[in-house]
């Protein structure tokens, strides 16, 4: 197949986009609204709120383009995945700039009504599915600009369903990857969970060349119905040339759980928008997140924890480690509606600044419109104890290492916090590779 790059930033690109897709006409029609949201939001300011420490000078989005035609199954065999090869699965997800290359899941499950598959095989296969869940409960469209941008141009991209009361013992697995430079990845997972039903999904991102120059503008949507248990992990490790945006959302019903592990390694510069919506009477959300930033990478997270219903309950913890001249932001919200009594909410987030030159940004916030809650919020900062250091290598252990066992001991609380072993290993893997002694992942 000839291969073909579209420009993501002009009309007449999208207009060659569309002429790409052999889509159904609900598509093509979602698509174009999209697009012309997106036309509209760019003449607008993006939320001060959200954006004011956040510098876009740097971005150009003429310089990616969608890419299509050319990915081939040997293209899988170009990425080190952090976890695929270490773990079992019940299932595979893979694709590469936006096309799919592996598609695969366990036949007991699929007997089951389990679902697993792309999200070009679901509008395909399961068009009902994908009409009713697809950015319609949890990342709308018209959000702001990128998400906007994401809903007229995504590619590729997971859909997981759950039918009630089904339980998966094995996790699955998912891969998005960038090969290409230039490349331009519009990857969106669904999952819908539904009452009673219980899933880990483990999700990975890559670059197979770490000098590929690449974007990916992405969504997540975890839709979790009554009484069903959902762990979601994602590892984001693009090469440090990725520019990464992201909308994110989980909604969850009454009675049910979610727990949301999120592992910030690698991208030029990344902003990711995370919601989690407490829907329902009883509702819980946890939420984990370990960052690691060095050289000159940028990172930023907008994290909301939205209590919608009485009796939720929801507890957010980011552990952050930066070097160098590295950047973190965070900024978080507790909302509680009037209705929402009796919420239990916390939020806590913690930096560990390894130079003098890197830099922390943590801003905690409460908006409480009911009387009888439980919220608490925290941020802590501070440069590494170098007598803390001094005591490791005392001990016979050099320097590096000893700043290994500090970072590790650091970010245990969210280790601990995590229960599938692999992930644990995986994050600490990657913590002795960015500090520069580990293997390559």
């Amino acid at each position: 197949m000839t291969e073909q790059k579209i420009s993501i930033a002009t009309a007449e690109g999208f207009e060659a986009f569309l002429a790409t897709r052999n889509e159904p006409q609900w598509v093509v029609k979602r698509r174009i609204e999209a697009f012309a949201t997106y036309q509209d939001l760019c003449d607008q300011p993006l939320d001060p709120e959200e954006f004011r420490r956040i510098d876009l000078r740097l971005f150009r989005p003429a310089d990616y383009s969608v890419v299509s035609g050319n990915a081939t199954e040997n293209a899988a065999n170009q990425f080190a995945t952090l976890m695929v090869d270490r773990g079992e699965f019940a299932g595979h997800v893979a694709h590469v700039d936006g096309t799919t290359i592996r598609s695969e899941l366990n036949s007991e499950l699929k007997e089951q009504g389990v679902i697993f598959c792309s999200l070009n095989e679901a509008i395909s296969e399961h068009p009902e599915l994908i009409q009713q869940y697809f950015m319609t409960k949890a990342v709308q469209p018209d959000a702001d600009r990128f998400a906007a941008w994401h809903a007229a141009f995504w590619t590729g991209g997971a859909f997981l369903y759950v039918p009630r009361n089904v339980e998966l013992k094995q996790p699955l697995h998912s891969l998005i990857g960038l090969a290409q430079t230039g490349a331009a990845d519009f990857s969106h997972t669904l999952v819908v969970l539904e009452e009673g039903a219980q899933a880990t999904l483990l999700e990975e991102t890559s670059s197979a060349d770490p000098k590929a120059a690449g974007l990916h503008m992405g969504a997540i949507e975890l839709l979790v119905g009554k009484n069903a248990r959902l762990a979601y992990v994602q590892l984001q490790n693009w090469n440090e040339r990725v520019f990464h945006f992201a909308h994110q959302c989980g909604r969850v019903e009454r009675d049910a759980a979610l727990q949301w592990t999120v592992g910030a390694l690698g991208s030029k510069f990344s902003h990711v928008h995370q919601d989690v919506m407490l829907d329902g009477r009883g509702s819980d959300a946890q939420v984990n997140g370990v960052a690691f930033a060095t050289d000159r990478q940028k990172l930023s997270y907008y994290t909301r924890q939205a209590h919608k219903a009485p009796n939720t309950h929801s507890d957010l913890l980011y552990k952050e480690v930066v070097r160098d001249r590295a950047r973190m932001i965070w900024r978080g919200m507790i909302e509680v509606d009037e209705i929402a009594q009796q919420t239990d909410g916390y939020q806590r987030n913690d930096s560990l600044i390894l130079s003098h030159d890197a830099r922390v940004d943590a801003i905690p916030g409460l908006e409480i419109n009911a009387d009888d809650v439980r919220c608490t919020h925290a941020a802590t900062a501070g440069q590494v104890d170098e007598e803390q250091i001094l005591y490791c290598m005392s001990r016979g252990v050099s320097r590096d290492e000893a700043m290994h066992v500090i970072v590790e001991g650091f970010f245990q609380q969210v280790f601990d916090r995590i229960p599938v072993e692999l992930v644990r290993e995986t994050l600490s893997q990657t913590v002795q590779t960015k500090l520069g002694f580990g293997n390559e992942a």
